[in-house]
């Protein structure tokens, strides 16, 4: 993992939850933060250890991931540069029962935890909009397990493209088959069976890792409801942030 100082007043843009911060704020930051890109795979921190860095995600998205004491897992929310990866020092706690894994690789800026939670003792403002986005992200986790529970993988798999997409400059996902199993908590056999049906019906392209979407509308349409509810809640919380 390579990284460099940022260049102050540029990079902070490129992630919508720094970019949101009070301009006194950020160039008190910025001096803090490092750009560094991280590889798809990639573990950020494990469930139950220590987190030493919060990032901000800028090109890259992380997938948070509950593992069950068999070694299986399933994601429970998708963090991108809408974002902060890290939450649980905001919140009190230094450690988290999910594991951060890179889902796409990229860049992103990385803090030193020690300087965030100093921070948050001292300013209100920025500690008000991280609290507003941890709420969103638990949102999105507590309607991914019950997406997971009630919704087929048709629905599932398109929840999980769009909400990519959301984090994402462009319509093409690096993702392997395997992978998106994995975030899912599903068998490989299905995802590749909805994976086909998405792509005869014209909505996805996929060729060796890469998920094209070809039609967002359609993909709009087929999804079940825990997309938007989502999505809300992060236009709502964060309306400043969050492109409508």
């Amino acid at each position: 993992m390579s990284s460099s100082i940022i260049h102050r007043g540029r990079v902070t843009d490129e992630n919508q939850l720094l970019a949101c911060l009070p301009r006194s704020i950020r160039t008190l930051w910025e001096p803090h933060l490092k750009r560094v890109d991280l590889e798809l795979g990639q573990v950020i921190y494990e469930a139950q250890g220590h987190i030493p860095s919060v990032f901000f995600p800028l090109t890259l998205i992380v997938s948070l991931l509950y593992v069950l004491e068999n070694g299986s897992s399933a994601e429970i929310a998708i963090v991108g540069n809408e974002g902060m990866v890290g939450f649980a020092l905001i919140m009190g706690g230094d450690t988290t029962p999910s594991r951060a894994v890179v889902q796409s690789a990229g860049k992103a800026l990385r803090m030193d935890a020690r300087f965030m939670k100093h921070e948050f003792q001292l300013v209100p403002p920025g500690l008000h909009l991280m609290l507003r986005y941890t709420q969103a992200l638990i949102t999105q986790m507590t309607q991914t397990a019950v997406c997971n529970r009630h919704h087929s993988v048709d629905q599932q798999l398109c929840r999980w493209l769009l909400i990519s997409l959301d984090r994402l400059q462009g319509n093409e996902l690096v993702m392997t088959q395997e992978l998106i199993a994995n975030m899912l908590g599903v068998r490989r056999e299905s995802v590749t069976e909805t994976a086909g049906k998405l792509h005869r019906a014209g909505l996805i392209d996929y060729r060796r890792g890469h998920i094209t979407v070809l039609d967002r509308p359609a993909l709009e349409k087929r999804v079940c409801e825990c997309y938007q509810v989502v999505r809300k809640e992060y236009v709502r919380l964060l309306p400043d942030c969050m492109a409508t």
